[in-house]
């Protein structure tokens, strides 16, 4: 499925790098960790822009949850909240020096807090479709979740948001977290570009 840039008016040229990912995302994924049995989940994830120098961001997770009974299926409620999280997307004003990038790759920032207790800032690089990030910094209130590292990988393969996300929490080491493949489930208007 071929992907068209949105019209840019509107939109801060400072998130250009960005525009690929507008749009609401939806489909499926699975979740594995200790301490966590593996499961299927869904996933809606929505980035917009207002205008600003940034790209809104959230994202539900809901596990699958077999239905009742084959005739309850229509009528079965959606799966109770298992994950969400929100933020921004940013390209840093100034490039920077230190991070490894690539003529092709520009710096990316990616913020997210979480209701687990926690707020993460990743940094990382985008180019030709593809985004790369890691953790740097990590901030938890008391009773928050044990999270102290974090990389995510997102990629438009056929017109696909695939990610996957590697987690450092409660005492183990960097591992494989979770990972998703969505569909972009409407086109973009005037009013979100």
């Amino acid at each position: 499925m071929p992907f068209v840039l949105p019209d840019p008016e509107g939109l801060a040229p400072e998130v250009y790098p960005l525009a690929w990912l507008l749009g609401t995302w939806r489909g499926e994924g699975v979740v594995d960790y200790p301490g966590i049995d593996e499961a299927t989940f869904t996933q809606e994830i929505v980035i917009a822009s207002d205008g600003g120098p940034y790209l809104s961001y959230t994202s539900t997770i809901r596990l699958v949850v077999a239905p009742s009974s084959t005739a309850a299926l229509e009528d079965e409620p959606p799966a109770p909240v298992w994950q969400t999280e929100s933020g921004y997307w940013r390209i840093p004003p100034e490039r920077p020096t230190d991070w490894g990038l690539t003529a092709d790759q520009h710096p990316v920032e990616l913020l997210v807090a979480d209701p687990s207790g926690h707020v993460a800032l990743y940094i990382g690089a985008v180019g030709k479709g593809r985004i790369d990030l890691v953790s740097d910094a990590i901030v938890r209130a008391a009773s928050g979740a044990e999270v102290s590292a974090g990389k995510r990988l997102y990629g438009l393969v056929n017109g696909e948001l695939m990610w996957a996300h590697d987690l450092a929490a409660f005492g183990h080491p960097m591992q494989s977290y979770a990972s998703g493949r969505l569909a972009r489930v409407e086109a973009l208007t005037d009013d979100e570009a």
